[in-house]
């Protein structure tokens, strides 16, 4: 969020989708992953929503599961969104492309403008994106390629946007976020330094990094809700003594163990904004 020399601006909605039975049962899993606890996943899920209504403020946009769609509470992969703007993404797996529906429908109620990704030959996650505020990082990965990449570059053109090598089967954001508006933080593994060292190449703007003991603590959401007079807000699974060293936030603790296994993180459960819903 935000717009040239805003920084990571003001947000003011957030937008999640509930857990169907479906990717409780493992049905969605399709590649294997594990049935969940329903009744755990479903908990953290209402946890996460509660605390960015209740303790962010934040108006909260709540779409409902959908049992076709058992991967569809990882919305985050399906838009980017930079201040009134939202790309429509096109995830790697045909089967998830669906998903992208009821976003759509959602951003646009919200009086965004919306682009879409008309190329076939792309492929983009919304969590292979990585936006500092001043630019944005797309990670080439399993799920992003480039042509993903130049359409992020087409449609955000006020900003530079860099290609970053991802050298494991995640998404950049899944090892890799901001910890406050000039500082990116990591996990610790080899992919998510190496990540670190070309962002640090790529750009003309100073960071400071920090890392972190595991790389799923690095999936944060760090989130400046419109709240005169209070602190920033960083949105955390974890990260020890490190997160401690990050003064000028608020440290909010999220569990989601559970989603975790279908894939999630912080990145991937919401989709954050900043705009006013049409009267």
């Amino acid at each position: 969020m935000g717009t040239p020399g805003e920084g990571l601006g003001r947000c003011s909605h957030a937008l999640i989708r509930g857990v169907p039975e479906s990717l409780a049962s493992g049905e969605g899993a399709g590649a294997g992953l594990p049935a969940l606890d329903l009744a755990k996943a479903q908990r953290e899920h209402g946890v996460l929503g509660g605390k960015l209504r209740q303790r962010l403020g934040l108006q909260l946009l709540e779409l409902p599961p959908e049992e076709s769609l058992p991967l569809g509470p990882l919305l985050g992969d399906t838009a980017v969104i930079q201040g009134d703007t939202a790309l429509i993404t096109r995830p790697w797996s045909p089967a998830r492309r669906p998903e992208v529906d009821g976003v759509r429908k959602a951003l646009q109620d919200l009086g965004l403008r919306i682009v879409e990704m008309a190329d076939e030959n792309a492929t983009l996650d919304g969590t292979d994106v990585l936006f500092t505020g001043r630019e944005f990082f797309v990670g080439l990965s399993k799920w992003t390629n480039h042509r993903g990449a130049e359409i992020v570059a087409d449609t955000f053109r006020d900003f530079a946007v860099s290609t970053v090598p991802v050298s494991s089967p995640c998404h950049l954001r899944s090892f890799c976020g901001m910890g406050g508006p000039r500082t990116v933080v990591a996990g610790s593994s080899d992919a998510a330094q190496k990540a670190v060292r070309a962002m640090a190449v790529l750009t003309d703007h100073p960071y400071a990094s920090l890392t972190l003991p595991d790389d799923a603590a690095a999936d944060c959401l760090f989130l400046r809700p419109g709240l005169p007079g209070v602190l920033p807000f960083l949105l955390h699974r974890g990260g020890g003594d490190a997160l401690q060293k990050l003064s000028d936030v608020t440290l909010v603790p999220v569990s989601c163990s559970e989603l975790e296994k279908a894939g999630a993180g912080l990145s991937s459960l919401c989709l954050v904004l900043s705009t006013r819903p049409h009267s």
